[in-house]
């Protein structure tokens, strides 16, 4: 006689039932924190409670700029991987990529989450509207408001989008954790070198790293949501 009743749901394989509950909760805790951390520091910033810190680290990049003047050239080529044109070709490579042998849907959200997060640091820059340091701080001459750092903002979402998609791939703890590792050493080489070379106030790197990762990871979610459905 065949039995009516319903078989239990199934248990996921490492024997945590509420794995598919505490991994978005985390992912949501940590944008709130970066949102918060970005708004707050966007608010101290307007109110020029920063300026003090902002300038003491100005200085020190460029008293280690005239020590050591190698310094100089390193961050000029470091600070390029977060340039417009590479995180472009880098973002077509990628959502290319995706569209013809993984997923389109992966492709568009990748594309959409570089796209609008560019037009938000945009709007940012202008509503914060603050001015970058002092030509006679600076290594070179940078264009355009300073907050959030669009370099830092932009260099977050595109390596930790792609690492994390990468890191995906891969079964091992070591392989995802070097990946991911790798991603934000770069997000974090980027930033340094926009503060090393006076062209951002260091708040305005904090401020993009913060406002990156949070977007990286939304976008990370939502992409996990839709490519399921």
């Amino acid at each position: 006689m065949t039995s009516l009743s319903k078989s239990p749901s199934p248990i996921p394989p490492n024997g945590d039932p509420f794995r598919s509950l505490w991994r978005p909760l985390l992912a949501g805790s940590f944008v709130m924190a970066m949102v918060f951390v970005f708004l707050k520091l966007g608010s101290e910033v307007v109110e020029g409670e920063t300026q003090g810190f902002d300038q003491h680290i100005l200085r020190f990049a460029q008293a280690l700029r005239e020590q050591y003047p190698i310094l100089s050239d390193m961050m000029r080529d470091i600070t390029g991987l977060g340039s417009v044109s590479v995180l472009t070709l880098f973002t077509v490579i990628t959502v290319v990529y995706l569209a013809l042998f993984s997923s389109r849907r992966m492709a568009a959200l990748v594309a959409v989450a570089m796209i609008s997060g560019t037009l938000l640091v945009s709007v940012f820059k202008a509503f914060f509207g603050r001015t970058r340091p002092d030509l006679t701080f600076a290594e070179l001459a940078a264009s355009g408001l300073s907050f959030p750092s669009g370099h830092a903002s932009m260099s977050a979402i595109a390596y930790l989008t792609v690492g994390a998609l990468i890191a995906a791939t891969h079964k091992r703890t070591g392989e995802r954790f070097y990946i991911l590792l790798i991603a934000g050493f770069i997000t974090l080489l980027v930033g340094l070198s926009r503060i090393a070379l006076g062209v951002h106030w260091a708040t305005d790197v904090i401020g993009g790293w913060a406002f990156g990762s949070a977007w990286a990871v939304l976008w990370l979610q939502l992409a996990k949501t839709f490519v399921k459905r």
